[in-house]
């Protein structure tokens, strides 16, 4: 199968440091490449410049024709406290183009779908942005420590809804610092420059 993702020679300053250079790897249907390194090595580095939010200071990262649309969701969940956890799925649904979504009920939230997020469990939060995947289908998840705040069951989850987004043919990059239950296809160790 062709490839959705290719990052070729890819190379990354920050603050005038060289984080890596020349890492090259592709991603197709179904493939986990797992990202690790000590802190400061590059790992939400390299998702943000796969997502176009940083410039690669060499390579290039390219998508095929398959790859229309991704989702990144960052170390941080990104949901405003003063709206409802059913409030942040409908607007996710609407600005991404879904259609209408069980992803509450997906994440075990259904109980806590008119609760404003601000309410919620750190566990709890990391589960509505998990939400945010599901909410409308995308075929690449470039995922910044997704199992942060979760609890063994939401780490179960977590790796299920990994799997489900695998077998329905999607890819998956995660920057990570422990497994998470879903076995990488590529695991990309980036070392401190």
């Amino acid at each position: 199968m062709s490839p959705i993702l290719s990052v070729h020679a890819l190379g990354i300053r920050r603050g005038g440091r060289l984080l890596f250079e020349q890492l090259s790897f592709e991603a197709g249907p179904g493939d986990f490449i797992e990202v690790r390194g000590a802190n400061g090595a590059g790992k939400t580095s390299l998702l943000r410049a796969i997502a176009g939010f940083l410039r690669p200071s060499a390579g290039a990262v390219e998508f095929s024709a398959a790859a229309a649309g991704l989702h990144f969701l960052g170390h941080q969940n990104g949901v405003k406290g003063a709206v409802s956890a059913r409030a942040h799925v409908d607007y996710w649904v609407g600005l991404f183009g879904g259609a209408a979504s069980d992803a509450l009920e997906r994440v075990g939230l259904q109980a806590q779908a008119e609760l404003p997020a601000r309410v919620l469990s750190q566990g709890q939060a990391r589960r509505l942005a998990l939400a945010r995947l599901l909410s409308a289908p995308r075929p690449l998840w470039l995922l910044d420590e997704p199992a942060a705040g979760l609890d063994a069951n939401g780490r179960d989850l977590l790796a299920g809804l990994i799997d489900a987004h695998r077998r329905e043919g999607g890819v998956v990059v995660a920057a990570l610092h422990e497994s998470i239950g879903s076995a990488p296809t590529q695991t990309l160790n980036l070392g401190a420059a």
